[in-house]
């Protein structure tokens, strides 16, 4: 099953969308379009693949971690490893 995105809320300051990763699915690579916080809702171990090195990283997450990226920074291939989905709610804040 592939990622799932849920809106919670849009206007014209911030778009928030509720994400779910399912195990084993790649989120592919994109280029962030705003800033953007991301909370996680649930606890969760995944894959980063760099997309410049090619390196692997596993990064653990707790539920209620939060996290900064800047707009048109690269959000590389994710990958779930946990045995289970987990949530993120990504918050994008417009100009």
């Amino acid at each position: 099953m592939a990622q799932q995105k849920k809106l919670l809320l849009e206007n014209v300051r911030a778009k928030v969308t509720e994400v779910t990763y399912e195990p084993g699915v790649p989120r592919p690579r994109y280029l962030r379009p705003t800033d953007q916080i991301i909370v996680f809702l649930d606890d969760c171990e995944y894959e980063r693949l760099d997309s410049k090195t090619g390196e692997k990283a596993i990064r653990k997450r707790k539920a209620g971690e939060v996290i900064w990226h800047d707009r048109a920074e690269d959000a590389p291939v994710l990958t779930n490893k946990g045995a289970k989905s987990y949530r993120t709610l990504v918050i994008e804040l417009k100009d």
